[in-house]
């Protein structure tokens, strides 16, 4: 309908007066009633899209029910039947299909006709609309129809109905009803109109109580269930009361839907699945389904893919786990972080996740920095950037997430710290006695409850130092003890970077540091405690003693480069730890294919993890690799897949480790050929299944393996 030239009455002027003086629908206050209470998602995501939401302010209000609440009534009056002054008259340009545009703002009747006309047009079709949804269950179709309607201004009246109608059917439907809000919010409904959609709905509950006798709890049901899929601010509650009469319907629903559904312990798994919704799927089968979909696009790079399986997982209310594990898993794969933010960053501009779920996700991940700091180096300094970045590219609010702390990361209290060297000094001595590595294990949980990372590097720290000051078994039993602790990388840097800064020190009791020191590094390097590549970053992280951290290095990189240097460095101290024999490569190989076949006939995983680290050799993980790959492919049997999966879940075995193992395997295909056939085909499916689960670079190729060994 094309924008016409309407001239204002006289009397439509009085009306149009008294509206002005009583409704008030541009005042902040009255935007702070009616609109929808400003979240991160209206602050940010939704700021540009939706820059008029005045006029369904003022929609809302000349609609009330109420006739004695300042609201003009019929003919221009007033509810105390007083009439405004007058605006001075001239011209105005009315355009209907201007989403502020009000059909009473014409004084032309036809005008009127018309647009009242294009309304109960809107209505018949979005009955259809509705019931062509609840017999097809296809949200996608129906998302098309509704963007056809073009008359987005028109939209809340959808959501009423479509509620409405759901109501006085099954729980399916209602659990349809509900799904199909959530596809539709921000995509081709704006949250303005589902704010206004819901208002209605519940203005009018006094109604609605004649076709549907529990319209309380089932309205209440969806607010709550609107709520929790983040399609609702929670102030929309307080916010309606407001403006409802406290002895209606509308209020029941509005404090039932607070009281007894959103205020209920696990309230958000009870609103989910109140119509069936979610039975089949629990938090962490969603949570694997995330981390799959995620892996699958570092891989692929196929955003299209990613974002179908995210809007397939239904559960926009934890829309926040995917945001929280884009970004551990950018820190995690420093090769694919710049994919996986752009990632997250087009999950925003396309409203898939709402502003309010990607401030969640980044909120959470704040909380837990400590803890991650333990696994990621510069998790914190990493986490600001990535804030940083998205704030400034504007799909994220910065201003709303919490402060992240940088004045304790490499601190504990002075009296804590010291009771804690009291307490392992005790420890470690009575692991030098009884070579008992779980007793340490126990004794360490016992003493640092929190895992703090600071606390771990004195306890690598104390354990050198008081072995350097002893015989060789005892210094092979720290080595070994080193290898069997569930450490984070970080915590052995920083223990060492202790050690060598405290060598000037220490070399007044021990005049043989340097060579001491250089020994565990190395040790530590062979049993891939720590990389080579964490050798340059203790000298990095080193102050104040650059000439004896210097030597310690230097000496260190040079027993690595000698020749068969893994084998001379483990018998460095006489090998096999407190009591274990000193075994020959043979022996081990023995042993591990023993272990894998216990495991595979039924064998429990605690033993297998057992019976590993009791070799004492984790430089030769690659053995179990290939055994276990070899058996795999010979055999068609997963369970020693899984095997390999949960070790290195849990840090067994190491991705070098893992590298070397297919690597190996990749060597002598031709030979498992005689008797597997389809072994390439085989093993090119596991190195492809490695890479998405992480165990390999990309870059890992069967014509060119990377960090081959010998057979």
């Amino acid at each position: 309908m094309e924008s016409k030239i309407a001239k204002l009455s006289e009397e439509y002027l009085e009306q149009f007066q008294s509206a002005s003086e009583n409704v008030d629908f541009v005042s902040d206050s009255s935007t702070q009633i009616l609109a929808p209470p400003k979240s991160p998602r209206s602050q940010e995501s939704y700021h540009n899209k939706h820059e008029s939401i005045k006029g369904n302010q003022m929609n809302h209000d000349q609609h009330s029910h109420s006739e004695t609440n300042g609201h003009i009534g019929e003919g221009g009056f007033d509810g105390n039947g007083t009439l405004g002054g007058l605006l001075e008259t001239g011209d105005c340009f009315l355009d209907p299909n201007d989403p502020n545009y009000d059909f009473r703002e014409g004084d032309d009747q036809s005008n009127t006709d018309e647009v009242q006309k294009l309304f109960a047009d809107y209505k018949k079709k979005a009955t259809v609309i509705v019931e062509e949804y609840f017999t097809t269950d296809d949200a996608v179709t129906t998302a098309n129809e509704l963007k056809e309607l073009g008359m987005p201004r028109y939209d809340f009246y959808f959501v009423k109905k479509l509620v409405s109608m759901a109501m006085d059917m099954h729980d399916k439907e209602k659990e349809m009803a509900a799904v199909l809000l959530s596809t539709l919010y921000a995509n081709v409904i704006d949250p303005p109109q589902v704010y206004k959609g819901f208002g209605k709905l519940v203005e009018s509950a006094d109604d609605l109580v004649v076709d549907i006798p529990d319209v309380v709890d089932i309205l209440a049901v969806f607010v709550a269930r609107a709520v929790v899929d983040d399609i609702l601010p929670p102030a929309f509650l307080t916010k309606q009361m407001e403006l409802i009469p406290k002895e209606s319907k509308g209020a029941e629903v509005i404090t039932r839907a607070d009281k007894v559904y959103l205020s209920a312990p696990l309230h958000i798994e009870i609103v989910e699945r109140k119509w069936g919704g979610g039975k089949d799927k629990t938090v962490d089968d969603v949570k694997a389904k995330i981390n799959d979909l995620l892996k699958e696009y570092v891989v692929s790079g196929d955003k299209a893919e990613a974002f179908r399986c995210i809007k397939d997982l239904k559960v926009p209310f934890f829309h926040h786990e995917i945001v929280k594990r884009v970004l551990i898993m950018a820190m995690e794969k420093l090769k694919s972080e710049d994919m996986l933010l752009d990632l997250l960053k087009e999950i925003a501009e396309q409203g898939i996740i709402n502003s309010s779920q990607m401030t969640k996700g980044f909120s959470r991940l704040i909380d837990g920095i400590e803890d991650l700091s333990l696994d990621i180096l510069g998790a914190k300094e990493i986490l600001r950037s990535y804030i940083s970045k998205a704030a400034s590219e504007g799909w994220l609010c910065a201003s709303s997430l919490k402060q992240i702390s940088f004045q304790q990361e490499n601190r504990v209290e002075e009296d804590a710290a010291r009771q804690f060297k009291i307490q392992v000094h005790s420890i470690i001595q009575e692991y030098f006695l009884s070579g008992d590595i779980l007793e340490v294990i126990d004794g360490l949980q016992l003493e640092n409850k929190s895992c703090s990372p600071e606390l771990n590097a004195i306890f690598v720290k104390k354990l050198i130092t008081m072995a350097m000051d002893r015989k060789n078994r005892e210094k092979e039993m720290a080595s070994v003890l080193l290898s069997s602790l569930s450490f984070s990388v970080d915590n052995f840097v920083h223990g060492f970077v202790m050690l060598i800064e405290a060598a000037a020190d220490t070399a007044l009791d021990i005049p043989t540091v340097v060579d001491d020191l250089a020994m565990f590094l190395a040790r530590a390097v062979t049993d891939e405690v720590i990389s080579p590549q964490h050798l340059e970053e203790i000298g990095s992280q080193c102050t104040g003693q650059a000439t004896i951290g210097s030597k310690v290095l230097k000496l260190a990189q040079s027993m690595l480069g000698a020749r068969l240097s893994g084998e001379r460095i483990l018998r460095c101290w006489g090998g096999g730890g407190s009591s274990k024999p000193v075994w020959a490569i043979e022996d081990v190989k023995d042993k591990i294919v023993k272990l894998l076949e216990e495991y595979e006939s039924g064998g429990e995983l605690r033993e297998a993890f057992h019976c590993i680290k009791e070799l004492g050799m984790p430089f030769f993980h690659h053995e179990v690799v290939k055994k276990a790959l070899v058996a795999v492919m010979e055999k068609k049997n997963e369970r020693l897949w899984n095997l390999l999966d949960e070790c290195y879940t849990v840090g067994l075995i190491t991705p070098n480790q893992m590298t070397k193992g297919f690597s190996r395997v990749a060597k002598s295909l031709e030979d498992l050929a005689l008797d597997v056939p389809d072994v390439e085909k085989q093993f090119d499916h596991y190195v492809n299944k490695a890479k998405a689960l992480g165990w390999l670079e990309s870059s890992f190729s069967v014509n060119n393996p990377v960090n081959a060994v010998e057979n």
